[in-house]
């Protein structure tokens, strides 16, 4: 679980990958039409794709020579299970703080 969350957030450190998960939010994409948006090479495209993939994101499916992407929303929700679960830690933490700092009530 560890890696795959690493490998996650890896994949959408970068801006590239994350336009392509915006496309196939949309609905299925070839590898061509995901790169098409893009000022990067083909095998540049491919390795986005392939990072997409490793972090479970996105499946591939090959039809003759096209590769058809789609979007695989469990990693990503799993990731926002855990960005909220430490969100709410730190909202509890900077709420006290913020009371702490505020001082105490006025009588």
């Amino acid at each position: 679980m560890e890696r795959r969350m690493d490998a996650v957030f890896t994949a959408l450190a970068d801006s590239t990958r994350r336009g392509m998960i915006d496309r196939l939010s949309k609905g299925p994409a070839t590898i061509g039409e995901l790169g098409r948006p893009f000022a990067i090479s083909k095998p540049a495209v491919t390795k986005h794709v392939k990072m997409l993939e490793k972090a479970g994101l996105i499946t591939r499916r090959k039809d003759g020579r096209i590769h058809r992407c789609k979007l695989n929303p469990k990693p990503m929700e799993q990731a926002e299970d855990w960005i909220e679960k430490h969100r709410k830690f730190w909202q509890a933490s900077l709420d006290k703080l913020g009371r702490l700092l505020d001082g105490p009530e006025p009588e």
